[in-house]
């Protein structure tokens, strides 16, 4: 039975088409992985599905009694309410039952009432909560809580007073409270350390109703999926299995694709050759023009325009002095420490990852490090010489600059046909180049930032998780580039795949502190 079917369903931006006559349809238990470049449109995709986007034409519809949670990064939280509060919303509808439970309990006292309609009734919702274990829901959130690490922050606090990372944790363990029917959920690891990584990775694998996976963590998605769905070229295709499976049988059809259309090209070079040399001829006029006609009914295979590949690469600046950051007796925060007083030296040529939970203070060391934000006790000694390049984690939304404009103005002695090159090296095209930031994905936007990054001279670069939201190729791409930087690297990063093998240390910021 089909949870949810979307038919025929078509949406652009401007002129940019992201998706072209595509349907879908997910039934009962599927574990499905959406997967595609950067900006074919996954996360369009899951918003016109959970209705926060109308598309432009198609249909999305659900079966009857269906519950669907969509894990929203940007949900607003209200002001007051603690981690508890927000975990509890998650049982709002059994609260409600549990309400009408005590409204009929009053009812029978009145004269006049059907009391064995009322404990009928009464017995019914007496049940429901009891199959969704309504009385041991705090001992339930506990576990969870636990599991994902938010029982850390303290159940009690103030959940706007939580780092981005932490909310999405926060809301994470409330969805998966919520346990729905089909589960949405757009890269839920982006957030999470190694040890809350491997407990999701278990319970999805366990989950015995739908999900919709976003994720280019792929040794993770390949654990948890059984159905692929790729996007590509405006089109949605189906692959069973896992992500292995559907890269072999994805790669085999495009070796028969360009196989069959060098054979086409070849048969109509052939045609086009004999139509030219014998339509003036009046002995083989006839055979020329039957021909023409074949030429005429072909049809024509066309190979899938080639996404521009990334080239990263990372220009360095004069040698600095041999210490980069000396902090002494260093504690961070913002209104409280985070930390015990933190005696670190990171030196030249250094390549260090530092690893941890969410929310403990990472990307808040590297600002208090790069002197953006005060520490709360403690210096911090910079060297000399130093040209540092920042990638921040996150950038504030409603950038209506074009990435052609936020270059151009970053770096006004180039001409518009060096920006545009700098750009396309990104991986963007032409169309990415000349739409709004905001409108673009996740993953074009750090390429944006990428590129910034590249055309500037830099001996220290500070990066702080820069593999969230690249697609596999770019990821692979800025590997790649950081291991060839000749400079120092201070790198905060969740995915062992990604920084395992080539730096020279690791910090655990678990133990640091």
């Amino acid at each position: 039975m089909s949870i949810l079917e979307v038919k025929n369903l078509s949406h652009g931006f401007g002129d940019r088409a992201i998706f072209e006559d595509v349907s879908f349809r997910l039934l009962k238990g599927e574990h499905i992985g959406l997967v595609g470049a950067n900006g074919e449109g996954k996360s369009t995709f899951m918003s016109i599905v959970t209705g926060k986007m109308l598309p432009d034409e198609g249909k999305v519809e659900w079966s009857k009694y269906v519950t669907a949670g969509y894990l929203d990064q940007h949900a607003v939280l209200e002001q007051g309410q603690t981690v508890r509060d927000v975990l509890r919303t998650a049982f709002d509808e059994l609260f409600k039952t549990e309400a009408r439970i005590n409204e009929i309990y009053m009812s029978m006292a009145e004269d006049g009432a059907n009391v064995d309609a009322l404990m009928e009734e009464v017995g019914e919702l007496q049940d429901r909560l009891e199959s969704r274990d309504f009385y041991t829901l705090d001992a339930k959130i506990d576990e969870v809580a636990r599991a994902l690490g938010v029982m850390d922050y303290g159940m009690e606090s103030d959940v706007t007073e939580l780092s981005g990372g932490q909310r999405t944790k926060v809301l994470l363990a409330k969805l998966l409270l919520e346990k729905p029917d089909i589960l949405l959920l757009d890269e839920p690891t982006n957030y999470l350390d190694a040890e809350h990584i491997d407990w999701l990775k278990r319970y999805l694998q366990n989950y015995e109703n739908a999900f919709v996976l976003i994720s280019h963590d792929i040794p993770f998605l390949n654990d948890v999926i059984n159905i692929v769905y790729h996007v590509e070229n405006q089109q949605l295709t189906r692959y069973s299995g896992d992500y292995y499976q559907f890269l072999e049988v994805y790669e085999m059809k495009k070796s028969q694709l360009e196989a069959a259309y060098e054979r086409q090209q070849k048969e109509i070079a052939d045609l086009k050759d004999f139509v030219a040399r014998n339509k003036a001829r009046v002995a083989t006029r006839n055979m020329a023009m039957s021909r023409q006609k074949k030429l005429d009914k072909m049809d024509i295979i066309e190979l899938q325009s080639e996404r521009p590949k990334p080239s990263f690469d990372f220009k360095p600046a004069r040698t600095p002095g041999r210490f980069i950051f000396q902090a002494k007796d260093l504690q961070i925060g913002y209104d409280r420490p985070l930390t015990q007083p933190l005696n670190l030296t990171f030196e030249r040529n250094q390549k260090v990852a530092i690893i941890g939970a969410n929310g403990i203070g990472k990307t808040t060391l590297l600002k208090s490090l790069l002197g953006i934000i005060p520490p709360i006790a403690g210096e911090v000694e910079r060297g000399d010489y130093l040209e540092l390049g920042y990638f921040e984690q996150e950038v504030e939304g409603g950038n209506r600059q074009t990435p052609l404009e936020a270059v151009w103005n970053a770096f006004p002695a180039l001409n518009q046909a060096e920006v545009r090159a700098a750009l396309a090296r990104c991986g963007l095209t032409s169309k990415h180049i000349e739409s709004q930031i905001q409108v673009l994905s996740g993953g074009e936007q750090a390429k944006v930032r990428l590129c910034l990054l590249m055309n500037r001279e830099n001996n220290v670069l500070v990066l702080d998780e820069p593999t969230n939201h690249l697609d596999v190729d770019a990821k692979e791409e800025l590997k790649r580039a950081l291991k060839e930087y000749k400079g120092s690297i201070l790198m905060v990063c969740h995915e062992p795949d990604f920084y395992e093998g080539w730096m020279d240390q690791i910090w655990d910021f678990n133990q640091l502190t």
